[in-house]
């Protein structure tokens, strides 16, 4: 029973950590539950993921066009997360873009105030993610890719915390979180949540397709191994928007 209320307070802090939703009305989560929730990621990716795909075809039977449908999915899902993925990948954009030091990268990230890069990055990334998904969903796909490409996207950028350590010490992290490195029976969980929408949708073309944003992954924790010898929580939201946007790109040069 202690085990099962232990899982399931894992389970409420990541929904209050990775979303804006009021889920901490729902019970009392300890702070240490929060050093927990990275197995917890690839969950909330059905729920937000899941989100995406119902307001993107609810316009649709509204009679909107794909383009605007779209363009709400992406708002709806910034409204659910806070724009939490995007404000670590502008973070990110600034540091690894204006640091030419370890020290230089990781203060430039700890600022709050957005520069060039972090603008410039988030204009490129909507600019290009938006198109991709009017050419995928210009071919009848399922609303379902939505949750796919959002669940195994963050399974797979959760991995982080296995290959890197944190690049700060505890009392300079932004959130004042570091997470702990999940057990096997965890691993074992992140992996078959989210792989299970890819098996579900069971289409050779997006199974192929994940294999780039794996092999982007390797090469993004190399870089940030080599640039600032560790992650940030800046970096797992930048690894997450920019594996997701690999891999629609993938699905499109496999079409």
């Amino acid at each position: 029973m202690l085990k099962l209320r232990n899982t399931f307070k894992q389970l409420l802090a990541a929904f209050i950590f990775f979303t804006r939703l009021p889920f901490w009305r729902l019970a009392s989560v300890e702070a240490s539950y929060f050093e927990r929730v990275v197995p917890f990621w690839p969950v909330v990716g059905w729920l937000t993921g899941g989100i995406m795909a119902l307001v993107a075809w609810a316009s649709i039977q509204l009679g909107l066009s794909l383009g605007t449908a779209i363009l709400l999915a992406l708002a709806a899902r910034v409204l659910v997360t806070g724009a939490l993925h995007e404000d670590g990948f502008a973070d990110f954009c600034d540091g690894f873009g204006g640091g030419t030091t370890r020290e230089r990268t990781l203060e430039i990230m700890k600022d709050s105030h957005i520069g060039t890069y972090g603008v410039l990055g988030l204009i490129l990334y909507y600019f290009m993610l938006w198109n991709l998904l009017v050419q995928i969903n210009a071919w009848s796909l399922h609303p379902f890719l939505f949750v796919a490409a959002d669940v195994s996207c963050k399974a797979l950028s959760s991995t982080i915390i296995y290959f890197l350590p944190y690049a700060r010490k505890a009392e300079e992290a932004k959130a004042r979180i570091i997470y702990l490195k999940p057990s096997l029976f965890e691993l074992a969980f992140t992996v078959v949540v989210g792989l299970l929408p890819l098996v579900i949708l069971w289409d050779w073309r997006f199974l192929v397709a994940f294999l780039f944003p794996l092999v982007f992954c390797a090469g993004l924790f190399w870089f940030m191994k080599h640039r600032i010898q560790g992650y940030t929580g800046d970096c797992c939201g930048a690894t997450f928007i920019l594996t997701e946007l690999i891999f629609y790109l993938a699905i499109i040069l496999l079409a």
